[in-house]
């Protein structure tokens, strides 16, 4: 399910908000280059928890992976809270609310995973904070630059969405896979899929 709803946000939202103002072919190299960065940070990921001789399991892996794409993600929507605070007090606080709407299924996302690993609440809250702060880092960048360019918001989305995409074909559904070979685990996909379309449409 949580596969299924980080692809609706990459299909409904991310992509769809990046094209209005780039090009296919800028959406494109975004996409790439948020595939490399995820590549990049998933190797960081394992030689880091290697080097420091912790067992770890394929679950917390995707959890950190996904914490680190949703990190990514979350830098052009305080991008645009920033710019629409910097235009109107109204904009501002309308588009944090739509967003921290949008950012309820990332987070279960994100939290899913790490619980079935065994990470603690307090750990997972921890994760999901840390991944959140580049929105109000996006929104200060926001608001000290004024009137965000457009296009330079729509190369973030793009990025994003490779990034998120590489989570969820890389790490997500190889490990529903693993986890369950059934129906039940792509009827749930196809669920969260739907699901995340309904919220990022409201």
């Amino acid at each position: 399910m949580a596969s299924g709803l980080m692809l609706s946000v990459i299909c409904f939202e991310l992509i769809p908000e990046a094209s209005l103002h780039c090009t296919i072919q800028t959406i494109i190299l975004g996409i790439a280059l948020g595939v490399f960065m995820m590549v990049i940070c998933e190797d960081i990921v394992e030689v880091s928890q290697k080097n420091k001789k912790i067992m770890y399991s394929s679950l917390y892996k995707a959890g950190i992976v996904v914490c680190l794409g949703l990190a990514l993600h979350n830098i052009p929507e305080g991008l645009a809270i920033g710019a629409g605070l910097d235009s109107s007090i109204k904009l501002g606080y309308s588009l944090a609310f739509i967003i921290a709407v949008h950012d309820v299924p990332e987070g279960i996302s994100m939290a899913v995973p790490m619980k079935k690993a065994g990470v603690s609440t307090l750990k997972i809250l921890t994760y999901v904070l840390l991944s959140g702060f580049t929105t109000g880092f996006g929104a200060l960048l926001g608001v000290l630059l004024g009137e965000v360019s457009e296009k330079v918001i729509s190369i973030c989305l793009s990025t994003a969405a490779g990034a998120m995409l590489y989570v969820v074909s890389g790490e997500l559904t190889p490990e529903y896979n693993k986890l369950y070979i059934g129906k039940l685990s792509s009827l749930a996909n196809i669920l969260g899929f739907i699901l995340g379309y309904i919220v990022t449409q409201i």
